[in-house]
């Protein structure tokens, strides 16, 4: 059995309470850590800004509570996107990403995930694609220089929905600082994918997994990419996972849920746990629950 890893994104659990109170709900579901979220509300972008001392109390909750903050999910860019039109967003989207670098740098955040859009609520174009190029190879060297690895997530968007995708573009920005984060839901609602060949070729470049069911693209329908209840979704997750291990993947796992929806996120959480640790377990994975310490 190889021992795993396993987190939960902020947005599963319930969103009106002190990040002690966060991490310790965290903890007491059995998990290793937390993934921040930064998206594009201005309540969110603003934790970019946070003091000195607000990053040190969120250290010193991450030390007591002994659940630490290992990966950030960067969704502002769909506000200020990277290949947009618009030189100011472009400049914003810049900013941004270096303050999101510095915080990772301050909380010990190992892996900033990159959302895979060129423009969201933009047309995408060539120039589109060009200035997402551009601007992701200025900010891979931003990354470098404090050590933090961006990972670029695969898609609920054609622009890069599969690790083919991604290596095409990490063949123009060949730096190690520069990885990619599947998330198993997005891969496996695309028609066109086969997950298993995806995870093969991307092996050498995945960071993180994201654990999440979807609903697939099929005729005129665009698909389900988020709150699609586990085992009732398109997801092989026993073949997936199968596939992983085979491939030596010992990375972390995180389960990606929203509590926003929900009357009661802790069950919906502990539903999923159960769904995903035996299926875990049966391809060779392990996971010890953090409740044990």
């Amino acid at each position: 059995m190889e021992l795993i890893s396993l987190g939960i994104y902020e947005k599963a659990l319930p969103q009106d309470i002190s990040w002690k109170e966060r991490l310790e709900i965290a903890k007491k579901l059995g998990f290793d850590y937390v993934e921040l979220s930064i998206d594009e509300t201005d309540e969110r972008i603003e934790r970019l800004t946070w003091s000195k001392k607000e990053r040190q109390d969120l250290v010193q909750t991450m030390s007591e509570t002994k659940i630490p903050i290992l990966s950030m999910c960067l969704s502002a860019h769909r506000r200020y996107p990277f290949g947009s039109n618009d030189l100011k967003k472009r400049k914003k989207a810049l900013e941004i990403m270096q303050q999101a670098i510095d915080l990772a740098s301050d909380l010990g955040v190992r892996t900033i995930q990159i959302a895979g859009y060129d423009v969201y609520y933009e047309e995408k174009t060539v120039s589109s694609r060009e200035f997402f190029i551009r601007q992701l190879k200025t900010a891979v060297h931003m990354a470098e220089k404090k050590g933090v690895m961006l990972s670029v997530e695969i898609m609920d968007d054609p622009f890069i929905n599969s690790i083919t995708k991604f290596l095409e573009i990490k063949k123009q920005i060949p730096s190690p600082w520069l990885q990619v984060y599947p998330d198993i839901g997005n891969l496996s609602a695309w028609p066109e994918n086969d997950p298993g060949y995806e995870l093969e070729k991307g092996i050498s470049h995945i960071t993180n997994v994201h654990l999440k069911d979807t609903l697939a693209v099929k005729g005129d329908f665009p698909g389900k990419f988020k709150e699609v209840v586990f085992g009732e979704g398109c997801v092989d997750f026993k073949g997936c996972l199968a596939t992983l291990k085979r491939l030596n993947y010992q990375g972390p796992f995180l389960i990606e849920m929203w509590s926003g929806k929900s009357q009661e996120p802790i069950k919906e959480i502990e539903k999923a746990y159960q769904f995903l640790l035996p299926i875990l377990k049966e391809v060779g994975y392990e996971h010890e629950s953090k409740t044990n310490d």
